[in-house]
């Protein structure tokens, strides 16, 4: 249950539960208010122990990731199979947007998938990023349930996912589509019962955790669950009607007239849940879970995970009509229960082998322990390989936990390599990092930024021309919050989709540069793929538009082109053109600077619409404002 679907007191609420009773509360896609990591109510801590990353990876930083014992990556749901979250601007108040590093009153869109998973190779390649940057954290993956969904489950297990979620029903809080909230999802049974045989089937059972959420609300459903399967399970409505929710479906409209789902002041007024309401449900649920096992004899939950032989289908039942009991007699159960033979166990036995200790980080991290402690500059060179990967994700895991989001003073840690970098390079980099590639780098590159810079240039004797080469793969700068990238070359496609507050500067682009973008600075100073800016919201780029045909690849829905006229972002442009020659010694950004009043004419600024019109209304209000106290002076 996303943190912005939830109002604030109902979201507290369910996390103090969960830690009274040492259970998880997931953050949702929201992510979280830091202020409530190391927080405390009545003795009991305010910190969702599950942090949730999802296609959008709002408020996705290191600190926010290092503050888990859960990390879970959301693929789909059962609310809304195949879609992303969507979040209305009339919901997001200052708190949410701070916490989602956006501006009050923008609308904020998930894309529907993960654009750093398109295989299962992908899949595992944000895990391993993950566990580096927490290594103590467990990973999970939350998946649909569907047909199909055994053979995906078992690609996630051999990804060496720790825990597997099955998503069924309708379920979904906050800001889901009417129409996806009652014409998607199907029973979880479905879907867990194909999950367990596939992984049972492939040895791959005793390695992961599978847990399951949808409708689940009785002591019995726990148990018909267990017994398909699952050893873990999520609960979400029944959280909401304990606290207060009266299902008036209304959640997307910001109407909750009982102050659950809603960020209204007023009516937020109107919650009366408390956190020990939840806890004597669950106290109740458990108490109810061990009468079932007491009743069928056992006693360990274990002994009951994937033993569906002991489920029993009822022979006749459907009332006093004979057409309807024949109905149901017709119904066939053999395949949803179904026990595979193999030689593999039921339920999590294994732990997940995850390939931590010769990454290039640990090398990194000795040499920088007086830095890290005492806060000292260290200037290190390392050569780097492609098979270098997330490399300073560990690095800055270590800094956020010891200093939060204000890591490390600016260029403490300074860091050269020399070579190919592996996928994620410098992904989650916290502040005070410096990292300065010469060469070329994979995939993933800046993902997640979380203050760190970024240099990447050619090697110093290249004989070709840096701003006509690309240098860096596909899906750079992914769901950056801040920091700084500048890159002596062009990139691939999608480079800074969901970019909310990381400066960066290319000199060129592939597809789909700066989708969905909430926030931030993107400066291309050369050509872009097609499809540029879709569903960007927040933030300002400016595209050196040297052919006068950038307004063939950009989409228009959502943003307007104009000339860069405004001494303000005229400035802005320069600054970043200076930054990107300072830290990389770019012979375009060189050309540029020296023949300002001749480049600029060729420059265009994309701005979004509706951040347009937020921001002027700011400056009205301010201006209002200003006003009222010279009057009142006066």
């Amino acid at each position: 249950m996303s943190f912005g679907a939830l109002s604030k007191e109902a979201h507290e609420a369910i996390c103090l539960a969960m830690n009274k009773l040492g259970a998880r509360s997931n953050t949702g896609e929201g992510g979280e208010d830091s202020s409530r990591f190391g927080a405390t109510a009545d003795g009991i801590p305010l910190s969702s122990k599950t942090k949730q990353v999802a296609s959008g990876r709002f408020g996705v930083t290191a600190e926010y990731l290092v503050n888990a014992e859960e990390i879970q990556i959301k693929v789909a749901q059962g609310a809304k199979p195949g879609e992303g979250g969507q979040l209305p601007g009339f919901k997001v108040d200052g708190v949410i947007a701070r916490t989602r590093h956006s501006i009050p009153g923008i609308s904020l869109i998930s894309p529907p998938p993960h654009h750093d998973i398109y295989s299962i190779e992908d899949l595992a390649q944000l895990i391993f990023d993950l566990k580096n940057i927490n290594p103590g954290a467990a990973v999970s993956v939350k998946l649909v349930a569907e047909s199909g969904v055994g053979t995906i489950a078992a690609g996630v297990a051999k990804a060496k996912a720790d825990l597997i979620v099955i998503s069924g029903a309708e379920g979904g809080t906050g800001a889901s589509p009417a129409s996806s909230m009652r014409f998607a999802g199907i029973p979880p049974e479905i879907g867990l019962s194909e999950a367990q045989q596939t992984l049972v089937k492939n040895g791959l059972r005793g390695q992961v955790r599978l847990q399951a959420d949808g409708q689940i609300k009785t002591g019995r459903d726990v148990i018909a669950m267990a017994l398909l399967g699952a050893e873990e399970f999520g609960f979400g409505t029944a959280c909401l009607i304990v606290l207060g929710c009266v299902m008036m479906r209304k959640c997307n409209l910001n109407t909750c007239p009982l102050g659950v789902a809603t960020q209204n002041p007023e009516l937020r007024k109107h919650f009366t849940g408390k956190y020990g309401y939840l806890v004597n449900y669950f106290t109740f649920l458990a108490q109810e879970v061990r009468e079932y096992l007491a009743g069928m004899g056992y006693e360990k939950f274990d002994d009951i995970v994937g033993h569906t032989e002991l489920i029993e289908k009822r022979e006749a039942f459907g009332g006093d009509d004979a057409g309807s009991r024949e109905k149901h007699a017709a119904l066939d159960f053999s395949r949803l229960l179904h026990k595979e033979e193999a030689n593999c166990p039921l339920y999590h036995t294994t732990p997940q082998i995850h390939q931590l200790d010769d990454v290039l980080d640990r090398q990194i991290i000795r040499a920088a322990q007086q830095a890290i402690k005492r806060q000292d500059e260290a200037n290190l060179d390392y050569a780097i390989k492609n098979t270098d990967r997330a490399t300073g994700t560990m690095l800055s895991g270590i800094i956020a936990a010891k200093y939060g989001e204000a890591g490390l003073p600016d260029a403490t840690i300074n860091v050269k390599f020399k070579g190919a970098a592996g996928q994620s390079f410098g992904a989650f980099l916290t502040k005070g990092i410096n990292f300065r590639l010469e060469g070329e780098c994979n995939d993933y590159f800046g993902k997640g930024l979380s203050g760190g810079r970024i240099a990447i240039l050619p090697p110093a004797r290249a004989n070709f021309a840096a701003e006509d080469n690309i240098i860096a793969g596909n899906t750079g700068l992914y769901g950056a919050t801040g920091g700084e990238l500048y890159i002596n070359g062009k990139v691939g496609e999608r480079f800074a989709v969901r970019n909310s507050g990381a400066i960066a500067v290319v000199e060129g682009a592939g597809d789909h540069c700066c989708e969905y973008m909430t926030g931030g600075r993107v400066a291309v100073l050369g050509q872009t793929g097609r499809n540029f800016a879709a569903g960007m919201s927040g933030g300002v780029a400016y595209v050196w538009d040297k052919n006068h045909n950038f307004d063939y690849f950009c989409n228009m829905d959502m943003v307007e082109i104009n000339l860069v006229e405004e001494s303000q972002y005229r400035k802005e442009l320069h600054e970043l053109i200076r930054q990107h020659y300072l830290y990389t010694g770019s012979k375009l950004a060189r050309t540029m600077l020296d023949n300002w009043n001749r480049y600029v004419e060729d420059f265009v600024q994309v701005v979004p619409i509706e951040y347009k019109r937020v921001l002027q209304e700011e400056q009205v209000k301010k201006l209002q404002q200003k006003i009222a106290d010279m009057q009142r002076d006066y």
